[in-house]
């Protein structure tokens, strides 16, 4: 069984911010396989199905962003989940808006939610698919400033520009997501990364 988790923060307020492409990713791929995220297990929201000969169950924590790691705790112990069979999708600064990059193991990159889940799971060998958001211009900034301009940005909306990558990347992601269930780790890094 594979567990599939798109990261985000619950709420209309949230639901188009940079920070929720986890969410939309996940959200939009559960469409497209006939999946319904309507259970509610272990402080999230959830959707069980079968792809490509996989068992999977589909995740949208609901405790907000920095603390992720103790609902996908609850269902990776609910589930008996693998790191090797754990997926996480969530926004990446570091990465141009609408690029992705497939990886397993590593850093949590500053990222507050993936500090969350490594730190609840005590392991960072899970595989994760980064979706790359930009970074805001914080030149001449410094110190709290700097880090307000970033929790700003990735508190907002897509610019009008931006929402046409978007909608592009997110059935890539989707994509992404049916490589590695079908070929693998190193086949869906070399095509998408």
């Amino acid at each position: 069984m594979k567990l599939i988790v798109g990261l985000g923060n619950p709420g209309n307020i949230y639901s188009r911010n940079r920070h929720n492409i986890g969410f939309m990713c996940i959200s939009y791929f559960a469409r497209t396989q006939g999946i319904r995220l309507d259970k509610k297990q272990g402080q999230a929201r959830t959707g069980t199905g079968r792809i490509e000969g996989n068992e999977v169950v589909l995740a949208r924590p609901q405790t907000g962003m920095n603390v992720s790691g103790h609902p996908v705790s609850k269902l990776v112990n609910r589930f008996h989940i693998s790191p090797d069979d754990l997926i996480i999708i969530y926004d990446d600064l570091d990465l141009p808006h609408g690029k992705i990059r497939i990886r397993q193991g590593g850093g949590s990159g500053g990222h507050n939610g993936l500090k969350s889940v490594i730190a609840c799971l005590g392991t960072h060998d899970f595989i994760r698919i980064k979706v790359g958001i930009g970074r805001p211009d914080t030149a001449g900034s410094s110190g709290k400033d700097k880090e307000a301009r970033v929790v700003a940005y990735v508190l907002s909306d897509f610019t009008p520009a931006e929402k046409i990558t978007t909608a592009k990347v997110i059935p890539e992601t989707g994509q992404a997501i049916l490589c590695l269930l079908t070929e693998g780790l190193t086949a869906a890094m070399n095509k998408y990364n």
